[in-house]
């Protein structure tokens, strides 16, 4: 039984009684017979208007929960916590029937999520889980630690040392790489980084890649939240700390593609890009438009595509399931340790994108145009 119907029978002996009989797992928010969609309000929180890529996701969620009739409320909360943490009590406090949060910080939530349980709201984590809570009742994201996998291979393919099928490339080295990650604050962070530092590790070992820096513990390349900024002024730290003996950077592992643009920015204001010194193979995510021209055009290495389309149907796909008193359908019941609990996850397959699968991946799926691409700038 939904909660806007037990407050209606105004009966706290009948309600207790529905309640126990609504299921584990879900808490006792959602559908009945008498609740139609559009009595129903799904509350959306979204990190940041600052990337394309949570616009996208934050518009795709609203546009298919309200395609089936839900109300949405959906926040972004401009990559601050406590406006974060306000907007998703304001959600509670408004009556959503289900939370679809997006944290900037997987450990800040914590009260929020408390009070949506004591409300018998269920919660979904969107892409990024939330930690140290056992009031998180599923989670909806990509396989991450593929995604590191993948990244670090597209490094190895832009430096020549593997072949996009997986066979060996005709490179020797050795090369100079850097490394980035992501916001430490983001539980992704760890399994990009994790997947990345895995399948480079062998040809770190034997030396035929060099972190010249020697910076390669997760918390020495971390780069709070995700900045583009800040990427950028840790490159040209590392150009000007480690490369002033006239040694060049090869290679670099970037976890997203904002982050990319800022590395880009500061190989390109110390000469590289120049016919004597080549720009080095960049890695990326998101397949930001932005990216994606610059990969077209021969700047950037790669980038991991993640099909925000797929991930917004999951969230509604859960969503609607908590709603009609169901478990959402999991795929992966192991992986995802919140610190308190294994959260029941839907993962969702990546697709890395090289210049030459611009148009097959983006283009011929509908996610960018051609005219997109080539502007670098997305439609208004």
């Amino acid at each position: 039984m939904g909660r806007r119907f037990l407050v209606a029978l105004g009966s706290a002996a009948l309600a207790l009684s529905l309640a126990a009989c609504s299921g584990e797992g879900a808490g006792s928010g959602g559908n009945t017979d008498s609740d139609k969609p559009g009595d129903l309000t799904i509350g959306v929180s979204m990190p940041t208007q600052t990337s394309e890529r949570w616009i996208a996701d934050g518009n795709a969620v609203k546009s298919k929960l309200e395609a089936k009739g839900y109300k949405v409320d959906l926040q972004y909360a401009g990559d601050d916590i406590p406006t974060q943490s306000q907007q998703v009590d304001q959600m509670i406090t408004r009556g959503a029937d289900v939370l679809v949060v997006a944290a900037i910080d997987g450990t800040a939530l914590s009260s929020q999520l408390q009070a949506a349980a004591d409300a018998k709201i269920p919660v979904i984590a969107y892409d990024r889980l939330i930690r140290g809570s056992k009031n998180v009742d599923f989670y909806v994201s990509f396989d991450n630690y593929k995604v590191g996998v993948a990244q670090a291979t597209g490094l190895l393919v832009g430096l020549g040392l593997q072949n996009k099928d997986g066979s060996k490339g005709t490179a020797k080295g050795p090369f100079n790489i850097e490394l980035f990650a992501g916001s430490l604050d983001d539980n992704n962070t760890q399994f990009f980084f994790g997947g990345a530092m895995e399948t480079l590790k062998p040809f770190i070992d034997n030396g035929t890649l060099r972190v010249k820096s020697k910076q390669t513990t997760i918390e020495q390349v971390a780069t709070l939240r995700w900045q583009q900024e800040t990427a950028q002024k840790r490159m040209e730290d590392l150009l000007t700390s480690s490369y002033n003996d006239g040694s060049k950077v090869d290679g670099v592992l970037s976890p997203y593609d904002g982050i990319s643009r800022g590395i880009i920015t500061a190989l390109q204001n110390a000469g590289y890009g120049s016919a004597a010194k080549k720009l080095p193979a960049v890695t990326g995510q998101d397949a930001e438009i932005a990216s994606i021209k610059l990969i077209n055009d021969g700047v950037q290495t790669c980038t991991v595509f993640k099909d925000t389309r797929l991930l917004a149907e999951q969230a509604v796909n859960a969503a609607e399931a908590f709603l009609q008193k169901k478990q959402p359908q999991a795929n992966d019941t192991q992986t995802y340790n919140n610190g308190v609990k294994v959260v029941p996850a839907f993962l969702l397959p990546i697709v890395t994108v090289y210049k030459d699968d611009i148009k097959t991946a983006l283009i011929d799926s509908g996610y960018w145009t051609a005219e997109e691409v080539a502007a670098g700038q997305a439609k208004k």
